[in-house]
């Protein structure tokens, strides 16, 4: 797969390679899915470290599989690094979850990076469902977050990201935390969309600080928690897109929020208060679109309800 570089003059090469000699949490895990005369088999399975997946379940038929990946510790502390590669194989169907809240923690006064990498690569024919639970970045935490999508023809995509800064339930800003949350969507090498969120709490003295961001008009407008969803490639009609913006609407009291079509891609982005509303309104999203971009019904994880 392709190597994803991390372009943000405050992660550094040395800041990362610091981070790798630290000796702290290094976990990685490399999931193949493949289509088989049975139907979607998970051909491969590899972890290193605290991140692993138990068994693939079959609640929608033996051809589309769905995997709850599993952190105990359940969040990265300075040094830590998460890597997450999954390859979905010619015509196989996959979806991939977690089972709880993922969490970047306040980093050390060393400052060492926090960082999870995650590679997805859907061959002809494929589909990936990328749909994990939020993300909680704690204040004074200093963690990057990237994402590579590499598409083939014919395949299909669908994921999101749901992130809180700080602890909105707590009265927890962000402060002085440090976060880069970056998209990259390729088809065949030519880039369909790149997504990249930089916030640093320690350039108070410029527009470019948390601070600023958080609570600019033209950043995240006072609002704690940030949601991205993504489906496609395909080119939905008009009526589905009215569709998705009557589901929009009847979240506006909790959700600004908003639809665009990008690169054949259907791309919502949304502020909200609390990380729950927030997911409650792209999942809504994500039932109504998938029949017109999979064929097929919404089929949510059971861990969802649990």
């Amino acid at each position: 797969m392709n190597q994803l570089v991390i372009p943000d003059p405050f992660f550094t090469e040395a800041t990362v390679t610091k981070a790798f000699e630290a000796g702290r949490w290094r976990a990685d895990l490399a999931l193949q899915f493949e289509r088989t005369e049975r139907g979607c088999r998970l051909a491969r399975n590899y972890h290193q470290g605290p991140l692993y997946v138990q068994k693939p379940f079959f609640p929608e038929g033996r051809d589309l599989a769905h995997v709850y990946l599993l952190h105990p510790p359940g969040g990265l502390v300075s040094g830590d690094r998460l890597e997450v590669r999954v390859e979905v194989k010619k015509d196989a169907r996959a979806l991939v979850t977690t089972t709880g809240a993922g969490r970047v923690y306040r980093a050390r006064s060393d400052g060492l990076l926090q960082s999870q990498n995650t590679f997805l690569q859907v061959k002809e024919g494929a589909s990936l469902e990328w749909l994990p639970l939020e993300n909680i970045a704690y204040p004074g935490a200093n963690g990057a977050m990237v994402t590579r999508v590499d598409l083939s023809r014919n395949s299909h995509f669908a994921g999101w990201e749901v992130t809180s800064l700080g602890l909105p339930a707590c009265d927890a800003t962000f402060g002085n935390g440090r976060l880069l949350q970056r998209l990259e969507i390729f088809r065949e090498g030519v880039p369909l969309l790149i997504e990249s969120l930089r916030l640093s709490g320690q350039l108070h003295d410029n527009s470019d600080s948390a601070d600023d961001v958080l609570s600019s008009r033209a950043g995240l407008q006072g609002y704690p928690v940030n949601g991205l969803l993504v489906m496609g490639p395909f080119a939905p009609d008009e009526a589905v897109r009215e569709a998705c913006r009557e589901v929009i609407a009847a979240h506006a009291q909790c959700c600004l929020a908003g639809i665009s079509l990008v690169s054949e891609l259907i791309v919502v982005r949304a502020l909200g208060r609390c990380a729950f509303e927030v997911r409650a309104l792209l999942t809504e999203l994500w039932e109504l679109l998938r029949p017109e971009l999979l064929g097929r019904a919404a089929c949510a994880p059971r861990i969802w309800r649990t």
